[in-house]
């Protein structure tokens, strides 16, 4: 522990001397002292939003926007801890930075295609296993809810999330934060914003370091089942090039490397979660780097904006498959994607017409190669292969290895090209119509390449060892050609809009690359079957996954029907968002673990479903003396009442039934005092504090197992004095017990343990 504060005074004391020598270190304002304290959002960031041609408050759509402040008192270290702080947004903690689940409104994707879409600083996420990241000085973040399908194309059923970090051009000065906290975890970060050339050019650099021991001990061996440690950094270029033209460069890098899940045995029976207990290691390791060019212009009468963007990701996953101390079988994953967009963006920019138009063109590219080799352990070929064979073969069959391997190779190509338009047209002074409409095509392909090879013999009959090969490969393909219009009216009262939309979205389809190791299995198992009977055994029997049907699923399409409004009163101190929404969904995509002992799990396109809810949003500054001293409150609700319209699994009829994974509940309320003192010793006290709840969350399509409603409390007491804070801080105060996750896996039932409390420390410097 001594240790460790050391390494956070000296690295205050260091990041202290620079920011003494910087040059044109401050923001550019006479009273450096007040912007000091301001959050990140009110000086350090120019939203760049070429694709709205007013304000969300002004828009027809369900928003929350997360300034840089509340980030700060909430800790928002990556976009999972705004589950509850955005009503009817939940994202639970998995334990694993690739297992990025998330649900709006009832709907979500436990695997494969994401329910949101995501950009960061205008360039887009296409891959949900890069979603959890860990946030670097970021100012804002805003979440739209509802199809946004028309302006920003797939996987975006359940809404739009836009990142924006700070930029030099708005915010010149060294940030540097190092923390101390439970679990035996260090975070540390810092950076540095300048301008030059007379401040037409703008950089920024920083980097980040974090490491845990975890909260969860695996009971097999003593281990640290959730440790992790990750690292990253970004560099970012602004120019002003005169004439309305401007480029915004960032390029970005992350490492991330953490162990296991926190994955323990439920005892139906009893109704007793155990301990984690597994005996092969387990972990998931992921380079990722971005480099995002924004080119724009604003004219008089028309702005012009073109985001180029390329992605690398390199990432591969361990897994004690069984998550037991028996030696079933392993699954390894390794991926590395290659991704591009384009994304050209023409809109009007004369206020003063009732008229507005907006035009874009957008197309990508990505590959994935894949191999995901299934390890068949010991008990895994008693269990797996020689499971539903007759008793004489199981008797009689012996293998030349205890375990054997399946190998699956992968090519996953996939492109898309749209075209979309909006148009806005104001009749009178109160009204507001608008309409968009998107053209999109997407085709993708997958190439596997799986084989899997065993040695058996069968004494007296079969003495020698014999091998028996079954190689598995072809292709499939798919493409889909998708209509995404929208349709709002905007009405301005005298204290707020009001807004009634219809819009369609739609999540793309994919290939079931998971659900390969059980076709193999079967085959194998088919295989030697044949053999040790004589007949042919090369590919083996034709078994229930050997259709395309099931290595393959199609898009999932919505329409979301939604009222709402934007109201602000007592002099604007006083903001209400609220909306209605109804959400009717076709061509579902539900995740199926096959009965039995099986390895894989699948997407199906199996139901039909509507969610019915609401949410509201409010904040309230109760008094501000002063531009520092001031008490705001907040209140977040949303609740979504999302079933099965249709839903029959092949021997249930889940009709009626709630979806599982989303919570009906979502709420959060908070508030955060900022005292001034202004004394020679303290400048500022800013005291924090928030409740945040979930549930009911349905485990299962049965509504047999569920989570009840569960809260965390958290708080934190800030110093500030000069351009130094100390924050001591607490999550989940109360040390709740709740399970973010539960799945059925080879006949046994699993949860995923919920953190405990948390209690930390944090020194910061910024100037």
């Amino acid at each position: 522990m001594k240790r460790i504060f050391s390494v956070i005074v000296a690295l205050a004391a260091t990041f202290s001397f620079v920011a003494a020598s910087a040059q044109n270190s401050s923001v550019n304002e006479p009273d450096s002292l007040v912007l000091r304290h301001l959050s990140i959002d009110e000086v350090g960031v120019a939203v760049r939003q070429p694709k709205q041609h007013y304000g969300l408050k002004s828009q027809p759509i369900s928003s929350s926007v997360i300034g840089g402040e509340l980030l700060k008192s909430e800790r928002v270290l990556s976009i999972k801890d705004l589950s509850a702080i955005v009503p009817n947004f939940y994202q639970p903690d998995y334990g694993s930075k690739m297992t990025s689940s998330i649900y709006v409104r009832g709907f979500g994707a436990r695997i494969d295609q994401p329910i949101i879409g995501l950009t960061v600083d205008g360039v887009p996420y296409l891959n949900k296993n890069t979603y959890d990241f860990d946030m670097l000085d970021v100012a804002r973040v805003e979440l739209l809810r509802g199809p946004q399908s028309t302006l920003y194309g797939r996987n975006t059923m359940g809404g739009q999330m836009n990142v924006y970090t700070l930029s030099p051009m708005n915010y010149q000065g060294v940030r540097a934060q190092a923390e101390y906290s439970s679990g035996n975890t260090l975070r540390a970060k810092a950076s540095y914003y300048g301008r030059t050339l007379g401040g037409k050019l703008g950089i920024s650099v920083g980097g980040y370091y974090n490491r845990t021991d975890g909260f969860f001990d695996n009971a097999y061996d003593g281990s640290n089942v959730d440790w992790g440690e990750s690292s990253g950094g970004r560099l970012r270029i602004v120019g002003d090039l005169g004439s309305g033209w401007e480029i915004d460069n960032s390029a970005s890098f992350s490492y991330n490397n953490e162990g296991g899940y926190a994955y323990a045995l439920y005892d139906v029976e009893r109704d007793v979660v155990g301990d984690v207990n597994y005996n092969d290691p387990s972990g998931y390791m992921r380079y990722t780097f971005s480099d995002g060019l924004v080119i724009s212009h604003a004219g008089e009468k028309v702005n012009f904006s073109a985001t180029t963007s390329y992605q690398f990701m390199h990432d591969r996953m361990r897994m004690d498959n069984d998550l037991t101390p028996a030696s079933l079988f392993t699954l390894e994953q390794e991926q590395h994607e290659h991704a591009f967009t384009e994304d050209i963006v023409l809109r009007s920019n004369d206020k003063s017409r009732r008229y507005q138009w907006l035009v874009g063109a957008y197309g990508f590219y990505k590959k994935i190669d894949m191999s995901a080799p299934v390890t068949i352990l010991e008990n895994g070929i008693k269990d797996l292969v020689l499971g539903n064979m007759p008793d004489m073969l199981k008797n009689m069959l012996q293998f030349d290895r205890d375990e054997f391997v399946i190998a699956s190779n992968f090519d996953l190509p996939t492109y898309g090209l749209a075209l979309y338009h909006e148009s806005s047209l104001k009749a009178g002074e109160r009204w507001r119509f608008t309409a968009g409409l998107r053209l999109d095509y997407e085709a993708s392909k997958m190439n596997y390449d799986n084989y899997s090879a065993i040695g058996y013999k069968m004494p007296p009959l079969i003495s020698d060892f014999r091998t028996v090969e079954v190689p598995f490969k072809g292709e499939e393909k798919m493409d889909y050609f998708e209509l995404l219009p929208k349709f709002a009216v905007n009405y301005t009262t005298g204290i707020g809009d009001l807004y009634a939309t219809v819009t369609r979205g739609y999540k793309a389809g994919g290939f079931n690359t998971q659900i390969f190791s059980d076709i193999l299995q079967n085959k194998v198992k088919s295989a030697l079957m044949n053999n040790a009977m004589g007949r042919p055994s090369t590919g083996g029997e034709s078994s229930s996954y050997d259709e395309a049907s099931v290595t393959t699923y199609d898009p999932e399409y919505s329409w979301n029907y939604e009222l709402g409004g934007h109201l602000q009163f007592a002099d604007k101190r006083v903001n209400v968002d609220f909306a209605a929404f109804w959400i009717e969904c076709r061509d579902q995509q539900l995740t199926v673990f096959p009965e039995g002992l099986t390895t894989g799990r699948m997407m199906s396109n199996a139901g039909k479903s509507r969610s019915r809810g609401v949410e509201v949003s409010a904040s309230w500054d109760v008094f501000k003396l002063t531009n520092l001293s001031h008490l705001r409150l907040m209140a977040n609700y949303g609740y979504t009442h999302a079933e099965f319209e249709e839903f029959n699994d092949g021997v249930n009829d889940y009709s009626g039934n709630y979806l599982p994974y989303a919570p009906k509940h979502t709420v959060s309320l908070g508030a955060s005092y900022n005292m001034w003192i202004g004394g020679s010793l303290l400048d500022e006290i800013v005291l924090s504090a928030s409740w945040q709840g979930a549930g009911d969350i349905y485990w299962n399509e049965a509504n047999t197992l569920k989570q009840d409603f569960y809260s965390l409390l958290n708080a934190s007491v800030e110093l500030r004095k000069g351009d130094f804070s100390l924050s001591l801080w607490g999550r989940n105060l109360t040390n709740t017990d709740y399970y973010t996750f539960y799945f059925k896996s080879m006949n046994n039932n699993f949860f995923n343990y919920g953190k405990p409390a948390r209690l930390g420390v944090t020194l910061s410097f910024a100037m």
